[in-house]
C-alpha cells in the first residue's frame, strides 16, 4: 500500500465508520426494494463525499484518484449500491474535469461536487460496448447547434441524472477520430428515457436506456474539440478503472471478512469449520488475492494521479482492474462455499456480494478487453 497523507487516513476512518454505521444497515434492504436510495445521497452530500476528486477552485477537496478509491473501497464494504453511487458521480464528471473548458467547468462543477447535480456517463449503445467506435448516435452540427439522434443502453443513472455527458458521431467516416462529446442536460427537448433493466444487482442503481431524437445541443456544449471525443472517453477510463477495482476490494474485503466469521463458528464433527486444513487454505488464498489486488489498485491510482495520460498509467489501470474484479468474483464464490448450503440463501450477505462482484468484471471495459490492453502495451515496449 502506497503511504498515506495524514488527511487521506482522516478521509478512510471517516467513510469506514459511515460505512459501518449507516450504510451497512441499508444494503439488503435497497437489494430487495429496487429503489434509488435518496438518503444516502443526502449522507454523501453532508459529508461532502461527491467532492473528493474535484479541485478546491470548483468546491471540491482537493483530492484525487487515490483518496476517491480510499472512500470508495471503504464504502463498497457496507454497501455497494452506495458505492456505485460515489463512483458513478466521479465517472459521469470526468469528461468534464479531464477535458472541459473554463465556462464549463465553472457552470458544471461545483453542482456536481456538492451533490445537487447527479451526471450519468452515456457511452455504450447496443451495438457498441466494447467496441465503441462502432456507435451509430451521429451529431449534426447546424448552426450553433449540433442536432443529435441515437440510442444509448445499460446507462447507470440515466433516470435521475440533472446531466449527461455523452458521445455520438461528428463524422463517421473518421470512425474513432469522428466521435465527439457533448454535456446534454436534463429536460432538453427530444431526450428521453426508455427502458430501465432488470439487473442481477445493483437494484438501487438503474441502468436504463436513453432516447436521442432531434436533441439540440449548443454548440458551447461541445467538450473539446470536434473528433476528439475517443480520446478523451479513453482518458476517462484511466482514471475510473482504478475506482471500480477499489469497489471490487471491497466487496472481496467484506466477503473475506464475513467467511472467516462464520468459519469460526460454523460446527461440523464437534469443531469449527476454521479448524479444518481445507477451510484454512481457502480463507488464506482468499486474504492472499484481496491484498495483492488492493497493493494493484493503489498503485494504479497513484499512477492516475502523477500522469493519467501516460502509458505506465493505462497498463497500470488495466492491470488493476482485471485483477481486482477477478479477485472479487473468486472471492465472493469462496465465501459462498465456506458458507455452504446457507451461502446460497438470501438471508446471508453472501449471497448478494457474489452477485454484486459479477459486474464489476464487465464495465469500463470487459476483463478480456483489459488483457488486450496489456498485451498490447507489453509488446509495444
Amino acid at each position: 500500500m502506497i503511504p498515506l497523507t495524514e488527511e487521506q487516513q482522516m478521509l478512510q476512518a471517516m467513510v469506514r465508520r459511515m460505512a459501518r454505521e449507516k450504510l451497512k444497515p441499508r444494503a439488503a434492504e435497497i437489494d430487495n426494494t429496487g429503489e434509488f436510495p435518496w438518503d444516502i445521497v443526502e449522507l454523501f452530500r453532508e459529508n461532502g463525499l461527491f467532492g473528493i476528486h474535484f479541485p478546491e477552485e470548483y468546491g471540491g477537496s482537493g483530492g484525487g484518484v487515490v483518496d476517491l478509491c480510499l472512500a470508495v473501497e471503504e464504502v463498497a464494504q457496507g454497501c455497494s449500491d452506495a458505492a456505485v453511487i460515489l463512483a458513478g458521480q466521479a465517472l459521469g464528471s470526468k469528461l468534464i474535469l479531464l477535458s472541459g473548458s473554463e465556462e464549463q467547468k465553472r457552470k458544471y462543477l461545483p453542482r456536481i461536487a456538492s451533490g445537487e447535480f447527479i451526471p450519468a456517463f452515456a457511452l455504450t449503445e447496443p451495438g457498441a460496448g466494447s467496441d465503441n467506435v462502432s456507435m451509430q448516435s451521429r451529431a449534426v452540427r447546424d448552426g450553433d447547434y449540433y442536432v443529435i439522434n441515437g440510442r444509448k443502453i445499460f446507462i447507470t443513472h440515466a433516470d435521475v441524472a440533472d446531466i449527461f455527458t455523452l458521445f455520438a458521431k461528428t463524422d463517421p467516416e473518421k470512425k474513432a477520430r469522428g466521435i465527439s462529446a457533448f454535456i446534454i442536460n436534463k429536460g432538453t427537448p427530444g431526450l428521453g428515457i426508455g427502458k430501465i433493466e432488470k439487473k442481477m444487482a445493483h437494484k438501487g442503481n438503474h441502468a436504463c436506456e436513453v432516447i436521442l431524437e432531434d436533441v439540440r445541443v449548443p454548440r458551447e456544449n461541445l467538450v473539446g474539440a470536434e473528433g476528439e471525443g475517443f480520446m478523451e472517453a479513453m482518458k476517462i477510463l484511466t482514471t475510473s478503472r482504478p475506482v471500480t477495482a477499489a469497489r471490487a476490494v471491497g466487496l472481496a474485503q467484506v466477503a473475506l471478512d464475513e467467511a472467516v466469521a462464520y468459519a469460526k463458528t460454523r460446527v461440523q464433527f464437534g469443531q469449527p469449520i476454521a479448524k479444518f486444513q481445507g477451510i484454512q487454505f481457502m480463507l488464506a488464498d482468499m486474504a492472499i488475492k484481496v491484498e495483492a489486488a488492493r497493493q494493484l489498485v493503489y498503485n494504479a491510482a497513484f499512477l492516475a494521479d502523477r500522469d493519467y495520460k501516460s502509458k505506465e498509467a493505462q497498463r497500470a489501470s488495466s492491470m488493476a482492474k482485471c485483477f481486482a474484479t477477478d479477485t472479487a468474483m473468486q472471492v465472493t464464490c469462496d465465501a459462498v462455499q465456506v458458507f455452504g448450503g446457507y451461502g446460497y440463501m438470501r438471508e446471508y450477505p453472501v449471497e448478494r456480494l457474489m452477485r454484486e462482484a459479477k459486474v464489476t468484471q464487465i464495465v469500463e471495459g470487459t476483463n478480456q478487453v483489459q488483457r488486450v490492453v496489456i498485451a498490447r502495451a507489453l509488446l509495444e515496449d
